[in-house]
């Protein structure tokens, strides 16, 4: 395989987070915005404040890139409308895109702190948090779904065929 033939972990990265990213929204779209407020258990989160998690990744992306990840602060509360969070989460996806599109090999390489467990930091790279970050909204997502079928709604697929969205 010739150097030019060869696919980089930053478009492995590219083309897994689009895709992921594409899935995550048409879980979103799926979701009926009168039901944004229910939440399955007293301890679980709304599913507003679940679905916004996904925009906190992307504010973790960018605090990577910025080379210091700070959780002192809280973040930004979810806006109004399931609407609004869906369409931050398209916004803010593709500017992390972007960025990592941008990025050379030094940048996505670079160490930062990153959270490893209650208290405790450890080195990442930053192409390893960008995984994680992945990683994480498929997780997050995972409990849409579940949230999805909880309130009485349709689950479009996900990485295949499901009770509502059948494929033969």
């Amino acid at each position: 395989m010739t150097q030019k033939q060869m696919v980089t972990e930053k478009d492995m990265f590219l083309q897994t987070f689009e895709r992921e990213c594409q899935i995550t929204t048409k879980i979103l779209r799926a979701f009926p915005a009168n039901k944004a407020d229910f939440k399955p258990a007293e301890k679980s989160r709304t599913a507003k404040e679940l679905a916004w998690t996904f925009v906190g990744e992307q504010g973790l992306a960018d605090m990577a890139f910025k080379g210091k990840i700070d959780f002192s602060q809280p973040g930004p509360k979810p806006p109004a409308t399931f609407a609004e969070v869906i369409a931050t989460f398209e916004k803010t996806y593709r500017e992390t895109a972007a960025k990592v599109s941008k990025a050379n090999e030094e940048a996505l390489n670079r160490m930062v702190q990153f959270p490893i467990g209650p208290g405790k930091m450890g080195d990442f790279r930053v192409q390893d948090v960008l995984w994680t970050i992945v990683m994480d909204q498929v997780h997050h997502r995972g409990q849409l779904s579940v949230y999805l079928r909880l309130v009485g709604a349709k689950v479009p697929s996900i990485y295949g065929p499901t009770a509502d969205e059948t494929w033969m």
